[in-house]
């Protein structure tokens, strides 16, 4: 190894190090650790933060402000209103209804909303006791499925980062945003396949002391004039076509997204704090900030250092499917244990690239399943998600196990044959 290589891999684990202990606010670590890696020669100040003129950053920012928009639709006054119609019937079916039109809601809202899923818990955790839906059956699962989308159509973060893993390590291939959404979408009917698994296992007990604030919820209205909420609805169909059609239109498929913004600021759905706010969330700060350490990673050479001593010790003839599931519990594991699902899959992903690039492998499929695999980890309550699960639903830790682990398994599972099926290796 060379000394810039040692530097580079120091660098990222101090990084890692950093986001595990939350000594620094969420987005920090990767910003220092840019800084570190000029300090130290390893790249310069443009290498070091390209990041943030990367346009996969400027099309996710754009996203960010697009679903802050969304949020003050009366879509989110019905959604609100058929989970309470849905719960005060019972039964199986109310139980699976629900799990369907909290997917459903997700497709609007993408995967990993911290927004969207802090409101859906929040509003299930106050449904009143029935004993023939208990709200105990349904926290745990309408709360992950907060993170699957029934009909995958915003998946811009995610597929964003496929294509920045990939240019990263040196790949200039189209991704097909048919097959990505396919993926997830073969990702979510293993998540709901777990759920009707375990109906009969979830716990039954109450969960909400009062349904005052519940009541509140529902009565909530949009917060702008009609014209203004459809015109949302547009812009943001508009956002997402030209995210899908961004392989044939080139860079101005980044960059539609925040034309609509530009929009919504004129009509005043959005203010420019609130605009500000979005686009500089610490997400965004994380995703810029790592794609320097990833782009040191590769230069430095570290990376293939990494992909063909691992390459070294595996079979030629692999099974690919062991291979990328087994990429895929790596990233998912310490995305779990860090809390940092972007930094993790920005440390992963190029190295199962380099992997597969040295067994003589497409690695499009790898690259796939693993940026996915960062936000299907959820079986120990030390994120957001989960952890306001557990709280919420007032669960022990058998009963979040009991369900969180078959889920973990069973979803990378499904993750991984779904990369294969579209991505053949």
């Amino acid at each position: 190894m060379t000394v810039p290589m040692i530097i580079t891999m120091a660098i990222t684990v101090f990084m890692i190090i950093l986001i595990m202990i939350d000594k620094l606010p969420f987005g920090a670590p990767p910003l220092l650790a840019c800084l570190l890696l000029v300090i130290c020669g390893v790249t310069d100040i443009k290498g070091a933060f390209g990041g943030f003129s990367d346009p996969t950053i400027v099309m996710l920012a754009s996203f960010m402000a697009i679903i802050a928009a969304l949020q003050k639709t009366s879509f989110m006054t019905a959604f609100k209103k058929a989970l309470y119609n849905m719960a005060s019937k019972g039964g199986f079916k109310a139980y699976v209804l629900i799990i369907l039109i909290v997917m459903l809601a997700c497709s609007l809202f993408g995967t990993g909303s911290t927004a969207y899923y802090v409101l859906t818990i929040g509003l299930i955790s106050n449904l009143p006791y029935n004993k023939k839906l208990p709200p105990s059956k349904v926290v745990m699962t309408a709360g992950f499925a907060s993170n699957h989308p029934l009909i995958p159509l915003n998946v811009a973060l995610q597929y964003g980062i496929v294509l920045a893993v990939l240019k990263s390590a040196g790949i200039a291939a189209e991704v097909s945003t048919f097959k990505f959404s396919i993926v997830n979408f073969i990702l979510s009917m293993g998540f709901l396949l777990n759920c009707l698994i375990q109906y009969k296992f979830l716990p039954d007990h109450p969960i909400a002391e009062n349904t005052s604030d519940a009541d509140s919820q529902i009565s909530e209205t949009a917060r702008f004039p009609k014209w203004k909420e459809n015109t949302t609805y547009v812009l943001f169909i508009v956002a997402v076509i030209g995210m899908i059609l961004q392989s044939r239109i080139g860079d101005a498929g980044y960059v539609i997204p925040g034309l609509t913004i530009a929009v919504l600021l004129v009509i005043g759905v959005l203010s420019f704090d609130e605009i500000r706010d979005a686009i500089c969330s610490p997400i965004i700060l994380m995703s810029a900030g790592v794609i320097g350490i990833a782009d040191a990673l590769g230069s430095t050479g570290l990376t293939n250092l990494i992909g063909k001593t691992v390459a070294s010790h595996l079979s030629g003839d692999i099974n690919p499917f062991l291979l990328v599931f087994i990429f895929c519990i790596l990233t998912s594991l310490l995305a779990t244990l860090t809390g940092s699902t972007i930094g993790t899959v920005y440390v992963f992903a190029p190295l199962a690239i380099s992997t597969c690039l040295n067994l003589g492998l497409n690695p499009m499929a790898a690259a796939v399943a693993i940026v996915i695999s960062g936000w299907n980890g959820h079986f120990l309550p030390i994120d957001g998600m989960p952890a306001m699960i557990l709280g919420l639903g007032k669960y022990k830790m058998s009963e979040f196990w009991k369900f969180t682990i078959p889920q973990y398994f069973i979803r990378l599972l499904a993750l991984t044959g779904g990369a294969l099926l579209m991505f053949p290796m």
